[in-house]
């Protein structure tokens, strides 16, 4: 039998428990890419053997033109999901990026987490960053990934109501601060393989651009891509994210 002491001291264990575990599952519904809780996201379908390369946070006038050298000499289409006030910047980069096949989606205006963002601005970023898109490419924008993947209800809602799909991802590194190609492309092949034998295709992240730099140095991230071409070629088919849906 335990003290009225021992009794309110394991009443108040259980209750910081609990909203311990509220709160990580507040953080995993609102960051996680595995998580559907707070609204449906496109990830990547039971088809063992596909591979979609998607790029985050670009343009960006150092990497952008290499990387779209790279995908063309593999004659391999990639899906790039674009900062609005970068692009106005870069018309003529997101342009050839449309032009050369690829599809271009929408990665908010200016990289806030909208897990946290005041409703009337996340509504502004995406129209905002799906209008400057539209105009450049003159085609509809589809796909909408959220910044650092954060996001809310209204977040996805919002955006379906924007006409885009919510789009998160299965297969990512720290390609952004990790200074050896090698290393980001041995992981990437980890996660890819795992997924293969699992039967599920591979939504993969790379980052072409930096949100906090216009011109970061991405010079392992290009390795990594030269070293995924290169081991899949003749093993997976490389797709857009227009085969998902």
């Amino acid at each position: 039998m335990l003290s009225p002491l021992e009794t309110g001291v394991w009443t108040g264990a259980c209750a910081a428990a609990g909203l311990a575990l509220g709160a990580g599952g507040c953080a995993w519904a609102a960051m996680g890419p595995g998580s559907q809780i707070f609204g449906r996201a496109l990830t990547a379908p039971r088809r063992p053997g596909e591979l979609a390369l998607t790029f985050d946070d670009g343009p960006n006038p150092a990497t952008t033109p290499r990387l779209l050298d790279l995908l063309g000499s593999h004659g391999v289409r990639a899906t790039f999901f674009v900062l609005g006030c970068r692009a106005e910047a870069q018309r003529a980069l997101v342009g050839r990026a449309a032009a050369e096949g690829h599809v271009v989606g929408s990665h908010s205006w200016s990289h806030p987490n909208l897990a946290v963002t005041a409703a009337d601005r996340v509504r502004e970023e995406l129209r905002r960053s799906k209008e400057a898109l539209e105009a450049i490419c003159g085609v509809p924008v589809r796909f909408f990934r959220p910044p650092f993947g954060g996001r809310r209800p209204m977040v996805f809602r919002t955006a379906r109501e924007l006409g885009m799909t919510p789009v998160l991802w299965n297969a990512m590194t720290s390609d952004w601060r990790e200074p050896s190609g090698v290393r980001i492309a041995e992981r990437l092949w980890r996660k890819v393989d795992g997924l293969t034998r699992r039967g599920w295709a591979a939504n993969v992240v790379l980052h072409d651009g930096g949100h906090r730099e216009p011109e970061a140095e991405r010079g392992p991230s290009l390795t990594a891509v030269e070293l995924l071409l290169e081991r899949y070629k003749d093993t997976h088919r490389f797709v857009t994210l227009e085969a998902w849906v």
